[in-house]
């Protein structure tokens, strides 16, 4: 199997129990990864400290952060062959300028290059109710080949803490960026 190339994007919308579970599960499937490339907002480290209380984001030093105004990060270009990237989770805002093709920071840059390149980018948009323009914004991100994967957990593998919540969501992220992992299946022993 080859290793894959990813990069990480944590917006500033709530849900950064779902970015903490996703890199602890990528820690687990390094022997699948050659690299993770990591860009968080401003906001997402604001949100990050006052919904998970650390700043524990800081402690993943096996992979490379990035700021977010580093257009000399190598996924900003498609020379870097980085293969998937995912993010998590999606602001709305973010959601609208990569639909537009507004590249104004690293996090809207890398994933024109993913979509430009025609490889995996996958959403993880975190907002509730939609209003049209979420609804058209994501319509246009999947017609470029965006995965949208609203973060909307599932129930029926009977979680037990909020961890394994989000667990649900960050499993079917890791399908979706073709990891092999060991997960809850429907109906599987």
């Amino acid at each position: 199997m080859m290793k894959k190339k990813v990069v990480v994007a944590i917006t500033g919308a709530s849900g950064s129990i779902y970015a903490k579970v996703l890199f602890d599960q990528l820690t687990a499937l390094q022997d699948q990864i050659e690299a993770v490339g990591v860009v968080m907002s401003d906001n997402a480290k604001e949100v990050w400290q006052f919904e998970l209380g650390n700043q524990d984001y800081a402690d993943f030093n096996q992979f490379t952060f990035f700021n977010k105004n580093d257009f000399n990060a190598p996924f900003a270009s498609g020379s870097a062959r980085y293969d998937t990237m995912i993010i998590v989770p999606c602001s709305m805002g973010t959601l609208g300028r990569i639909a537009h093709g507004i590249s104004n920071d690293l996090i809207s840059r890398a994933a024109d290059v993913i979509l430009k390149e025609r490889r995996k980018l996958i959403a993880v948009v975190r907002d509730t109710p939609f209003s049209l323009i979420h609804i058209n914004n994501m319509k246009m991100v999947t017609e470029a080949g965006g995965i949208i994967c609203p973060a909307n957990p599932s129930f029926y593998s009977l979680p037990k803490s909020i961890e394994e919540v989000a667990g649900t969501v960050v499993s079917r992220v890791l399908d979706l960026a073709g990891f092999e992992q060991q997960s809850y299946r429907w109906q599987e022993k």
